[in-house]
């Protein structure tokens, strides 16, 4: 008899930090009230459990690996930018308020930049040990 097992891969979120140890998502979460700070970590673990099984309208592919999960807070259209790397690891970039119908190619910019800068600084084995993960 066989089996079919299926094991499922535990994501990891994390924040990314600019050189000077600052965190954009990490600092906007904490701006907000407790409420809506809720909200987005709710969303948050509901994106580390599903990983990029994550469905539209909770999340979306922009362009070249660049992902946004969307959030309405308080009747405002939230953006968090977020991409895959190391076989089981998401980084949120940046966020901000979406304006118009289109995402502001400058955030999407922003974000490659993130990405590009923290590939430079960090690698997979940093990560595992970072979550204290045995390599």
């Amino acid at each position: 008899m066989m089996y079919n097992v299926f094991m499922a891969t535990k994501w990891h979120v994390l924040y990314y930090k600019i050189i000077d140890g600052k965190s954009p998502v990490a600092d906007f979460i904490d701006s907000r009230k407790e409420r809506n700070q809720a909200k987005i970590l709710s969303l948050l673990s509901f994106l580390e459990e599903k990983g990029p099984n994550l469905p539209r309208p909770y999340s979306d592919l922009l362009e070249d690996g660049i992902h946004e999960l969307r959030i309405k807070l308080s009747g405002d259209q939230i953006r968090i930018l977020y991409f895959f790397c190391f076989k089981n690891f998401i980084i949120l970039t940046n966020v901000f308020t979406k304006i118009s119908n289109r995402i502001p190619k400058s955030e999407i910019n922003k974000s490659k930049k993130y990405r590009k800068d923290f590939f430079n600084r960090f690698n997979e084995k940093y990560l595992r040990r970072l979550i204290n993960e045995n390599i």
